[in-house]
């Protein structure tokens, strides 16, 4: 599948409200929630106001000139919150491009994008059932905290 990948543009930010609810973990068998969870606090601190900060940072995954995923980044007391030098980490793929070396490659792109920017690591939090968890670990993510559902992963830049 022919994919390009790119910085996200200002325009493009309401997009990651579409991502951010394609990002949330639904185990099989398990209803997936209402599009409204999303507007929870604690979710909301992924999204609202991106691109105020000077570490906010986001890329999108284009497929025929439509967006099919993001990644950004942005340091926020989250789930994968590490300190306040570490930007968190959110990846999303619309379903039917997930497979395809997509994600992948989307997150290779943004920890070469936060290196360049003088960050010297990243976090992120991952469902232990989520298939992505190997896809972090293979791309060199380690575990530094875990309770029973999730790990805390850092990657060192």
């Amino acid at each position: 599948m022919d994919y390009t990948i790119r910085e996200i543009q200002k325009q493009e930010y309401p997009l990651l409200d579409n991502f951010l609810y394609e990002a949330i973990f639904v185990p099989e068998g398990i209803e997936p929630p209402t599009k409204s969870i999303i507007s929870s606090p604690e979710l909301q601190i992924y999204v609202k106001h991106f691109g105020d900060s000077k570490d906010d940072w986001g890329l999108v995954a284009e497929v025929g000139g439509k967006i099919v995923g993001a990644v950004w980044v942005r340091i926020m007391n989250d789930y994968g919150h590490i300190d306040d030098e570490t930007p968190s980490l959110a990846i999303s793929l619309y379903k039917e491009y997930r497979g395809f070396g997509i994600g992948t490659a989307i997150m290779k792109e943004i920890l070469t994008l936060l290196k360049s920017h003088g960050y010297s690591r990243v976090s992120l939090s991952v469902q232990k059932a989520n298939y992505a968890a190997k896809m972090y670990l293979k791309i060199g993510f380690e575990i530094v905290r875990e309770n029973e559902e999730e790990y805390i992963m850092v990657y060192h830049l």
